[in-house]
């Protein structure tokens, strides 16, 4: 079936929008027709009447189904944009989300050296290593992964980048022999609570649980990384974390039991209290 773009966009756009809002839909076919063709979206205004060979609609097809099943756009074509970086995905790691970004805009704000150390645990696709690293070139950028499989993804999206960030396996500090050598510790680590509901909901359902969940009510890595970060830091280091829209509280008490000065929160996009940090002061 030779369908021009114009038709296949609105066959693709009817599919989708059984099972999501229109807007959503349309939002989501525009996304998948870009990445099936190559083309921006400025190609589907100046070429509507341009047709899809056979092998190209079959693939639309597939591509759809597996949207309208709910998967995650981004598994389905293999990237994601972050900090207008072009990341490779796939359903080894989480997929990088927007509100990440707010780490990213928290740690460039901060007052480091302009060679500073800094070290990114759990570092899934690479997102935040790579995004630091795109902005401050002299910063000596280590990103950590426990799964091998996240590793490797971050490896190969560092390489495609052309940025010169070391990336090694290993469970949160266990593989990191030298102390008190990072100016800054930068994580985005599993805080959803085992029986949290929105696990059943949305993308996160085809997500790695062990990049999502975390013991203790989603608490427990938190506590580990601030727990143990503060003899990874140098003096006046800090360490920034994510966490869950209800636990900056419980952040916030967790970094001050373990040493750190100068605590705070930070929002994201959507006003929510998501980033805490605190600072190794001499």
């Amino acid at each position: 079936m030779n369908l021009s773009i114009e038709d296949a966009l609105k066959w693709a756009r009817q599919q989708l929008a059984t099972d999501s809002d229109s807007a959503d839909a349309q939002v989501d076919s525009r996304v998948l027709l870009s990445y099936l063709l190559d083309k921006p979206l400025s190609y589907f205004m100046t070429w509507p009447e341009r047709r899809l060979t056979d092998a190209q609609f079959q693939q639309l097809q597939n591509w759809v189904a597996r949207r309208c099943r709910g998967e995650p756009v981004a598994y389905i074509v293999g990237e994601r944009e972050f900090w207008s970086l072009s990341l490779a995905v796939d359903k080894s790691t989480l997929i990088p989300r927007p509100d990440t970004e707010c780490l990213v805009e928290t740690a460039l704000s901060l007052s480091l050296p302009a060679d500073a150390r800094v070290l990114d645990l759990g570092t899934g696709t690479g997102a935040i290593a790579l995004a630091l690293k795109s902005e401050r070139p002299d910063w000596q950028v280590t990103a950590v992964d426990w799964s091998a499989s996240a590793v490797s993804l971050a490896q190969r999206n560092a390489r495609r980048l052309g940025l010169a960030v070391e990336v090694l396996h290993s469970h949160w500090f266990d593989s990191l022999a030298d102390r008190s050598v990072y100016d800054l510790i930068v994580s985005n680590p599993p805080y959803i609570a085992e029986d949290d509901a929105h696990l059943a909901q949305g993308d996160v359902r085809f997500e790695p649980r062990s990049a999502l969940v975390a013991e203790r009510a989603g608490i427990a890595d938190l506590h580990h990384i601030a727990e143990q970060g503060h003899a990874y830091l140098k003096p006046n280091g800090w360490l920034l974390m994510e966490h869950g829209w209800q636990q900056a509280q419980a952040v916030i008490t967790l970094l001050r039991e373990f040493g750190y000065k100068n605590v705070n929160i930070w929002r994201d996009y959507g006003n929510v209290e998501r980033i805490t940090g605190g600072q190794k002061v001499k």
